[in-house]
């Protein structure tokens, strides 16, 4: 555990204990007894001017950086990035991860249960969006007291989040850094999400969200292996599977296991199913597709950032194709526009989307660079 942020707690807040507390959301429905899960990375100083908020991706946790016991074999999901001497450096910096909601590692969702019936939510849970996440996190930030943010960043749907606490409270943070994002979702990967939805709700086993004894482990694996995919490229794939065999000389002319790039995938879907809830993925996925921050400006995305002061850094990666980085481009085109502080870097990788969670190297010196200017101690 050298050079880590070591063994971590998880924590809880939960709000929303009455109609008054009650989160509002897009939909104009309320939820309840609202929990969130989240984890904490260094110390806040006196000036309390030092807080990160990191934003996790679609299938993430608040686990970004440590672990959870001495026999934790896998350290959290951004590892490579939080910890002593690290972009997000917890010897300088006190960082915030958070579960959303609608997740399923420890944050009310469709699988918690519903205060009012005492039953489990499931498919009664209401639809939820990006900017409805951002609102529990900016409950929590009240939470932690915590005045404003230093930085919010993340990459893939934690760009999104990135890119709603900017609209939504833009005097609540100093800069931001959002990676391999977008400012809304692209018919493609709209259609790609709604097959993913499709191959779990297809499931014998999903029963309408009211499964217990029996998950609907096929649906969801497919979901992911459809989804993996995206998050790889053409040339990662190539370099790392090409067209080989699995443990076979030829052919099996069987719909067996041929190739390892079959296996692999088979294998990404297997060992999803064993941390991810279903329902979990169908209202997230929901959220993605909804995100649009263009959509209270008449569709024009330079009036969306046109009263921003916020500093930006804005990263993509020359393979990404899931949100490739003319999507990041639109984004600095419409900052500039407004005359907003920007940095932009894309970053040649062929790790595909992927590459934010694998170019730790590149994406941490840009990372450095860019806190070192903006923090003032």
């Amino acid at each position: 555990m050298t050079n880590t942020v070591g063994i971590v707690k998880e924590k809880d807040f939960t709000f929303g204990k009455n109609e008054d507390d009650a989160l509002i959301l897009d939909s104009g429905k309320r939820l309840l007894d609202v929990n969130l899960r989240y984890e904490t990375y260094g110390t806040l100083n006196k000036s309390r001017n030092n807080a990160i908020l990191i934003q996790h991706a679609l299938t993430g946790s608040a686990h970004v950086a440590g672990y959870h016991s001495e026999n934790d074999r896998k350290p959290g999901w951004w590892n490579d990035m939080v910890g002593p001497g690290k972009a997000f450096d917890t010897d300088k910096y006190f960082i915030v991860c958070s579960n959303c909601i609608g997740g399923c590692s420890g944050s009310t969702g469709p699988r918690s249960v519903n205060p009012e019936t005492g039953k489990r939510y499931n498919l009664s849970f209401p639809v939820i969006t990006i900017a409805d996440m951002v609102r529990a996190q900016y409950r929590l930030m009240k939470h932690l007291n915590i005045p404003k943010w230093l930085t919010v960043a993340g990459g893939s749907m934690g760009g999104m989040l990135v890119l709603q606490w900017v609209l939504d409270y833009p005097d609540k943070i100093d800069n931001v850094i959002a990676i391999a994002t977008s400012p809304k979702h692209s018919p493609q990967a709209i259609a790609f999400n709604w097959v993913g939805r499709e191959s779990i709700m297809n499931d014998p086993r999903w029963d309408n969200g009211n499964y217990e004894d029996e998950f609907p482990e096929n649906g969801l694996a497919t979901a992911r292996m459809l989804a993996h995919i995206t998050y790889l490229s053409e040339k990662s794939m190539d370099i790392k599977f090409g067209r080989k065999l699995r443990k076979l000389k030829n052919y099996a002319y069987n719909f067996s296991h041929n190739f390892e790039v079959e296996s692999y995938l088979e294998y990404q879907g297997q060992t999803f199913v064993e941390r991810f809830d279903a329902n979990s993925y169908l209202y997230i996925t929901r959220a993605m597709d909804y995100f649009d921050v263009t959509a209270d400006f008449d569709g024009d995305l330079n009036k969306a950032f046109e009263n921003i002061k916020t500093k930006f850094l804005v990263v993509s990666f020359s393979s990404d194709w899931l949100y490739p980085p003319t999507e990041s481009r639109k984004i600095v085109k419409a900052l500039r526009s407004s005359n907003v502080d920007v940095t932009y870097c894309n970053i040649d990788s062929h790790y595909g989307h992927d590459a934010f969670l694998l170019e730790a190297g590149t994406l941490g010196k840009l990372i450095t660079g860019f806190l070192d200017a903006n923090y003032l101690t």
